[in-house]
């Protein structure tokens, strides 16, 4: 077996993105200045890996800060950011807390609240129960802001009657997804105003394109990420569209599928934006025990940004 060749295409960019390791800095400088346990609610960002890594330092993660029994621990918010309230409570509570949303998340509340400001009635384009949109819809009032979630629904979508409408989109979601229900909103409201700058975020756009380039090489191909991670399952989708129809998700339980693997020539491997690079090190290690590995990177632009950590902290 160990004699089967086997050529594997590294995507690039892949892995962690500016924003994701912004947030594991934070909860490791928290570490530092504030001692352990900090608290985190919700995990920082959606990776078993992180999270056990982090637990093992001293975070503890809970869902909401009701569960804290010790409010005179400090509280870190997650990547994903949260609903306006969430900070109020933390006041209230007498918490420290620390903000790790992500930067371009922080810019879709911000653009969200000065078109609300503005009297615009917005939508939003996400997916359901996703923390993300969960913070999103909570920077303003209830009824002021909508979820669409795919082309039926920016379809059947009527609102009552507004006079100006706007959207803002997901950052984790694929641009093929929402180009379609864009499309769909434009034609039926062509006042429709858009964001000034694109929501989806550069990594999310740059990890696809690059998905999308070697896909159509490749006889199977794999994403190395957590289920409940949105940027990991939409690598699996772009893999699929543009190509490889056997494209999977590779996530802490998984089982290698040697079998399809054995029956492949070249194979393609990502990583979500939420992976550290030692899972893909170790997914390529298990395939070199087993075959004769070549490996070719193809990068498809260099990325060069940094969110710097709150100042409090530094």
């Amino acid at each position: 077996m160990k004699n089967k060749e086997l050529k594997i295409l590294l995507s690039a960019p892949r892995g962690f993105c500016a924003g994701v390791e912004r947030a594991i800095e934070i909860v490791e400088k928290s570490i530092q200045k504030y001692g352990s346990p900090v608290y985190v609610r919700h995990e920082i960002v959606h990776n078993k890996f992180v999270v056990d890594d982090l637990r093992n330092k001293g975070a503890i993660f809970v869902e909401e800060l009701e569960e804290i029994e010790d409010k005179t621990r400090p509280v870190i918010f997650s990547a994903h950011g949260v609903p306006k309230k969430i900070p109020q409570d933390a006041k209230n509570y007498n918490m420290t807390y620390v903000d790790a949303t992500c930067p371009l998340v922080s810019k879709v509340h911000r653009e969200a609240e000065n078109l609300h400001k503005a009297g615009y009635h917005l939508i939003l384009i996400g997916h359901e129960n996703h923390p993300e949109v969960i913070g999103t819809m909570g920077q303003l009032p209830k009824g002021s802001i909508d979820l669409i979630q795919n082309e039926s629904e920016a379809n059947n979508y009527d609102p009552k009657n507004f006079e100006k409408i706007a959207y803002v989109t997901q950052t984790t979601l694929s641009v093929d997804d929402t180009k379609e229900i864009i499309s769909i909103l434009k034609e039926k409201f062509s006042n429709i105003r858009e964001p000034a700058k694109e929501d989806i975020c550069y990594a999310t756009t740059n990890r696809q394109m690059a998905v999308k380039n070697i896909a159509k090489k490749c006889d199977l191909f794999f994403v190395i990420g957590s289920r409940n991670s949105s940027n990991s399952v939409r690598l699996v989708e772009v893999a699929k569209k543009s190509g490889c129809e056997n494209s999977i998700l590779i996530h802490s339980q998984s089982e290698i599928p040697f079998n399809l693997i054995e029956n492949s020539n070249i194979i393609g491997i990502s990583s979500g934006a939420s992976a550290p690079e030692i899972l893909v090190e170790n997914f390529i290690k298990e395939l070199k025990n087993k075959f004769t590995v070549t490996i070719e990177e193809v990068e498809i632009i260099k990325e060069n940004v940094v969110f710097r950590v709150p100042k409090k902290l530094n």
